[in-house]
């Protein structure tokens, strides 16, 4: 069954997310690849979604890559990979020395991912692990640039229609998450301003693509069991972002030097409705078109009320409904891609329909296919 997924993961790599694909596109462009053999990459976040194909591809154009794993982490497709592993984490500073040594480039993935939670503990991680990265990568001195993966969860959580980079982040947040995603946004920015770190930011939306172990493995599993339920109008647009594509403006942000201080978002070359979302993943993995909607309003006033429960409880784990989800299922999510299409010569390579029947093949061909 594993030599299966792998299979299907490495038609996904070799269709859409090859290295020769990006390659061409930023040459096409007029901008040649500036890393060679004797750069080093670091990618934090490297067992997770994005960190996994990133560092694969790099290791697939002959770059030495290194990854900061924490203790006991699966780490066996990166060392399949060739990958330099360093064991440690974001609150370790010692290990973060270690990992840094001769690193020219950083692609920081790593974050606490969530949509319920004490905002210190995400704080902890996102923020001041950020802090001690960038300290460590700067004392290096070899550091050529920083990528860093932040969210388009900064913005304010209301209805948007091709928001761009103009519109300022929400620095009250909806939860622990947001609010720190946007904190550690600022800190790069200053460290941008004020240290001349060679950075650039990403704002990617909802990433999906195979090995993702958080949002869709759970989206299935509601799928699946018929379980699902839109949250208002199901003609609202989701801001998805398929891995592969991501993975092809962090190459650019890395090659164009003209770039360094800038901020993007990112995501598919087409936002779909969250009808046409869930409607291909249930006719690609044989389910059952979900038609179940629940109010907004009613929805809104549910998650308010759960939300102030759950906390005078104490609850460790996010009530059903809440403001993230409400976000996820009942906003209209359009932003504006038009400056990284225009600024880095973007120009994702997949379209949703295929990367999205891809990914759910992978998770289809795994002895777990969704979650329980």
């Amino acid at each position: 069954m594993q030599q299966v997924s792998e299979l299907v993961c490495g038609r996904l790599l070799r269709t859409m997310l090859s290295t020769e694909t990006v390659g061409r596109s930023a040459n096409r462009k007029g901008y040649p690849v500036q890393l060679n053999d004797s750069d080093l990459v670091l990618v934090t976040g490297a067992t997770g979604l994005v960190g996994s194909h990133f560092a694969e591809q790099a290791t697939q154009r002959g770059l030495k890559v290194r990854a900061l794993c924490r203790t006991g982490a699966a780490t066996e497709l990166l060392t399949e990979s060739d990958v330099e592993i360093v064991e440690g984490d974001l609150g370790n500073r010692e290990s973060l020395q270690t990992a840094c040594e001769g690193v020219t480039v950083v692609v920081h993935c790593a974050a606490k991912v969530g949509d319920w939670g004490r905002t210190e503990d995400y704080r902890r991680i996102n923020v001041d692990g950020t802090r001690s990265l960038l300290d460590a990568a700067l004392e290096s001195g070899a550091l050529r640039r920083w990528i860093q993966i932040s969210s388009l969860g900064v913005y304010e959580g209301t209805d948007h229609y091709g928001t761009d980079e103009t519109t300022l982040p929400n620095t009250a947040g909806i939860d622990g998450y947001t609010l720190t995603k946007v904190e550690s946004e600022q800190l790069v920015s200053d460290y941008i301003e004020n240290r001349q770190l060679p950075g650039v930011i990403f704002r990617p939306g909802f990433i999906y693509g195979p090995r993702d172990r958080t949002v869709l493995p759970r989206l299935l599993e509601k799928l699946s069991t018929k379980k699902f339920a839109y949250l208002g109008a199901t003609d609202k647009l989701m801001n998805n972002t398929f891995v592969g594509n991501l993975c092809e403006a962090i190459w650019l942000g890395i090659e164009r030097d003209d770039q360094v201080g800038e901020v993007f978002n990112i995501r598919d070359p087409r936002a779909v409705s969250k009808k046409e979302f869930m409607d291909t993943i249930c006719e690609t993995a044989g389910y059952e078109i979900p038609v179940k909607v629940v109010p907004l309003p009613m929805a809104k006033c549910l998650a308010r009320a759960m939300e102030t429960v759950w906390k005078l409880l104490g609850k460790q784990s996010a009530p059903l409904v809440n403001s993230a989800r409400i976000k996820f299922l009942g906003l209209n999510l359009d932003f504006s891609i038009e400056k990284a299409v225009e600024r880095l010569g973007y120009s994702p390579s997949a379209d949703f329909t295929d990367a999205m029947k891809h990914t759910v093949e992978w998770f289809l061909a795994q002895e777990q296919p969704v979650a329980s």
